[in-house]
């Protein structure tokens, strides 16, 4: 179990590393409720794991206990329909156990809650602006 830590640490790392590798943006000429796109957010927070093409190919993937899955195809495996609630959930409160396979996915509710300073309004709204974006990417 001493890898769970290492994996995380390097998930967390290579975020980092990829929100780095984004263009620098001056936030001071944004309004204060200014939020960022769900494409935005799904690069600097998931493409780590599930990958730039939402396919669960991450350079971090093979280093997970269980796989990412494949974002594309969340419609296809919810009778296809794009399962907003589930979504929400799992970036809100952690994937949990049993529902979606493993803990290794990090948790962004609270996250989102610290960069928000506790405005429960803007944090939904990431949560919804990176759901809409999850949603375009639902395959035909």
């Amino acid at each position: 179990m001493a890898v769970r830590p290492l994996v995380l640490l390097s998930a967390l790392l290579l975020i980092a590393c990829v929100a780095s590798a984004e263009p620098a943006i001056d936030e001071t000429q944004f309004p204060l409720t200014y939020l960022p796109s769900g494409e935005r957010m799904y690069k600097q927070y998931c493409a780590a794991c599930h990958g730039v093409d939402a396919k669960g190919n991450g350079p971090l993937a093979s280093l997970l206990k269980t796989p990412p899955p494949d974002l594309t195809t969340l419609a296809k495996r919810h009778a296809g329909k794009f399962p907003y609630d589930y979504v929400s959930n799992i970036l809100e409160f952690g994937p949990g156990l049993s529902s979606h396979g493993s803990s290794d996915m990090p948790t962004w509710g609270p996250l989102f809650r610290y960069f928000d300073k506790q405005n429960e309004r803007v944090v939904q709204q990431r949560i919804q602006n990176l759901c809409n974006y999850l949603a375009s990417l639902q395959g035909k």
